[in-house]
């Protein structure tokens, strides 16, 4: 733990050459960003003399950056701007003491302009918490999509017309196994449930209702069933994150679905003709994503750093930081004079494993967050996910985790 603290910098103040040194916690791993993240970073501290920004990487997806920043504001030495996921934009806005973005453009900048200038209604509605507040910017913007090995299915007569459902993913994987005894699919498994939740939602599933948990239908239970079923049969792949990812770059599994993010990985590291779809959908239902990614928190506490941090952010959200840090990851950018920009469009029309998430983005709904308790409500969900997997009982498993986060709102 004294290694995560070490870079916090509510310690550290305005040194004798009036630098504020600010600490920037971030989940981005070198597969997802982490080098673009440095760059920016260096880019930021080259042209900025006055503020001195250190990056801290959080294993363990944003789940591992909550529970960092629960120790690390018990101990009372918090980092200055946080990435928050919005699975927990609700249980960060109850839990941590920050300052919002709103506060902050008015308190540094006299208005609140470079907010409405550059994000849409939709987009910030993403960062808002149940009571409609703002709690910070958002950064990373994502979807869902189905990467495909184009070889593999040319190999096997696999039509990429029939991926549109889970019913023709569940098939053409049973094809690729047969035949060529790899596996046909891997679903992301990080420590969050996104991806899963996607594939609930389109099977016409509720995550939450009324502000409790409402997974365990029978819509939310077959979908689960039908992926059981093809990690029972070998024809889904059921393994960590990073190594899923590594078995689909290497060639070893047909179908990866994960988020977008992944494209710029995919793109430098897969030897074979890769390309992205729309997420799939069940037979009789339509495609529904939450919107992945997150927000830029503020988290200092002292006037100075959170003024150096807001700056900071505000050089994030530039549409030239906000272009590479797509180029970098496969993000979308977050603001409206980057998705327009020249230089994105051109970046999209070279890399179409892009455009599945671009046209899903409009339709996306927001990440179910919920409030009190959202540590303990994601980690039940990731519990059930592993449970299930490993062969337990659909319908009670999924039940279970729902009984027990409603029993912790």
């Amino acid at each position: 733990m004294m290694v995560i603290f070490a870079g916090c910098s509510s310690t550290s103040k305005t040194s004798a050459k009036s630098v504020t040194h600010i600490t920037y916690w971030h989940v981005n791993a070198q597969t997802q960003g982490g080098s673009t993240v440095d760059k920016l970073v260096e880019e930021f501290n080259k042209t900025h003399k006055n503020i001195k920004v250190t990056a801290k990487y959080n294993p363990n997806m944003y789940q591992g950056l909550m529970q960092n920043l629960q120790s690390a504001q018990a101990s009372g030495k918090v980092p200055d701007v946080v990435q928050v996921g919005w699975a927990y934009d609700n249980y960060f806005s109850s839990n941590f003491k920050y300052m919002t973005p709103t506060d902050a453009a008015k308190k540094f900048d006299g208005n609140d302009k470079f907010i409405n200038n550059h994000f849409t209604t939709k987009t910030l509605s993403f960062a808002k918490d149940a009571n409609k507040k703002l709690v910070g910017l958002p950064y990373s913007l994502s979807t869902p999509v189905l990467f495909v090995n184009n070889d593999l299915l040319k190999q096997y007569n696999i039509d990429v017309k029939s991926l549109d459902t889970w019913e023709g993913v569940q098939s053409a994987a049973k094809v690729i196994k047969d035949q060529g005894g790899k596996y046909g699919l891997y679903i992301q498994e990080p420590g969050d449930t996104w991806a899963q939740q996607a594939l609930m939602l389109s099977n016409g599933a509720k995550i939450q209702k009324n502000g409790k948990a409402a997974f365990a239908s029978s819509n939310g239970t077959g979908a689960y069933k039908l992926y059981q079923e093809m990690v029972t049969d070998k024809t889904a792949l059921h393994t960590p994150w990073a190594q899923g990812m590594d078995s689909f770059v290497k060639g070893d599994v047909a179908m990866a679905f994960t988020t977008i993010a992944q494209a710029s990985h995919i793109k430098k590291g897969a030897s074979f003709n890769a390309s992205a779809i729309i997420a799939p959908h069940f037979k009789n239902h339509k495609t529904v994503v939450p919107a992945g990614g997150s927000m830029l928190a503020i988290t200092a506490q002292d006037s100075a750093q959170q003024k150096a941090a807001w700056e900071f952010e505000k050089f994030m959200f530039k549409a030239s930081s906000s272009v590479t840090w797509s180029k970098g990851t496969g993000y979308l950018p977050p603001t409206k004079d980057a998705l327009d920009s020249k230089e994105f469009k051109d970046y999209v029309s070279e890399n179409p494993m892009l455009v599945p998430a671009v046209k899903t983005l409009d339709k996306a709904i927001p990440w179910t967050s919920f409030p009190k308790n959202g540590l303990q409500a994601e980690q039940a969900m990731v519990d059930a996910r592993d449970k299930i997997l490993s062969g337990s009982d659909v319908s009670s498993t999924l039940k279970a985790a729902q009984d027990k986060i409603n029993a912790q709102q």
